[in-house]
């Protein structure tokens, strides 16, 4: 009996060995699918202009495999400028720039007509909203005058909106009101923190964080103020466009999935979504920036580049100074891509 008690123990464990070498087995095999999958996809290198919800559309096309799914693998990292963006590009150390069109217009007016062009557009309207320091305060625009705005970047598609808005409500920039420029865009909300200015133009959700711990009340979006204007764009330099097509079109497929995902979804789901882009903000912050910005109309359904919004940022910079003369949308910008994709 002991003898075959343990005949029939051994038989078990043989049994349970069996099942856990199977399992183990299964447990590999998937492993390595998905080590073989992951290096089937194509490195894309992006380069965006600054990290802001304002972009939320295309963290939400990467966090929900929209890429993946197209065979691309985003490795993704921020400029902090449009300049700084489309050097890259031009440079050749990232693939798609994603920044303001602006960037390319300047290149264009100093004589490199070839060099770079947009093909999607993910924001139609500026992303900044206006702040003011004094949360007793009953907005108005003439308020301003006499004041001191955190502006941005001289030349920057955000300063030359704001400067447009001022303009719009009879304040003239530098002489009825003081805006300081000189501030890199990572550090301008820290020196309002710190005292700086009467008020403040500046993405989310840091305007959210400030007006959260009591530093100011946000009164305005310079987007809704100023209306429609191509803002951010992806671009790549001219030759991509003709050598990599598939490629494009298959990024710009993702991008759509992430437009139309915005729309159909919550401020609350996306914000879980697009969490791990933003570790330091809490859900409930993330949450109210992403319904600013459904508020205000910032993220079109799909990627196409409106030759009428083009040229109204155009009319910006050039009331701005910084542009000499309209041009072409044809020169810098392109829908051959976007069109495709929409019809795959």
């Amino acid at each position: 009996m002991e003898q075959e008690i343990k005949v029939m123990g051994e038989s078990a464990m043989n049994k349970k060995l069996w099942v856990i070498l199977v399992c183990l087995s299964i447990s590999i095999g998937l492993l390595l699918g998905g080590l073989a999958s992951a290096s089937q996809l194509e490195d894309v290198r992006l380069s965006e202009v600054v990290r802001s919800v304002f972009y939320a559309p295309h963290y939400a096309a990467i966090e929900k495999g929209f890429f993946a799914e197209e065979g691309i693998n985003i490795i993704l990292e921020t400029a902090w400028g449009a300049d700084k963006g489309a050097a890259a590009l031009i440079s050749g150390s990232v693939d798609i720039g994603f920044f303001g069109p602006e960037a390319a217009l300047y290149i264009y007016q100093h004589g490199a007509t070839d060099a770079i062009v947009g093909f999607a557009q993910l924001t139609a309207r500026d992303g900044s909203f206006f702040m003011a320091r004094d949360l007793n305060e009953e907005f108005r625009w003439e308020n301003v005058k006499g004041k001191t705005i955190v502006g941005a970047r001289k030349g920057g598609v955000p300063q030359m909106v704001l400067e447009w808005v001022l303009k719009q409500n009879g304040i003239q920039p530098f002489v009825d009101v003081n805006i300081i420029t000189n501030l890199a865009f990572e550090a301008a909300v820290g020196a309002y923190q710190a005292g700086v200015g009467d008020y403040i133009a500046q993405f989310e959700p840091a305007m959210s964080q400030v007006e959260q711990l009591g530093g100011g009340k946000i009164v305005a979006s310079l987007g809704e103020e100023a209306g429609p204007i191509t803002y951010t764009v992806y671009h790549v330099r001219r030759r991509t466009l003709q050598e990599r097509p598939d490629l494009l079109i298959g990024f710009t497929r993702a991008i759509i999935r992430g437009q139309q995902w915005v729309h159909e979804n919550t401020a609350e789901t996306i914000a879980a979504v697009v969490t791990p882009y933003f570790p330091d903000i809490a859900l409930e912050i993330l949450a109210k920036t992403i319904e600013r910005y459904k508020s205000i109309n910032a993220w079109p359904l799909n990627p196409i580049l409106s030759e009428e919004e083009f040229m109204n940022l155009q009319k910006v910079m050039i009331e701005a100074g910084e542009l000499e003369r309209i041009i072409p949308f044809e020169e810098l910008m392109d829908n051959t891509i976007v069109l495709q994709a929409l019809d795959s």
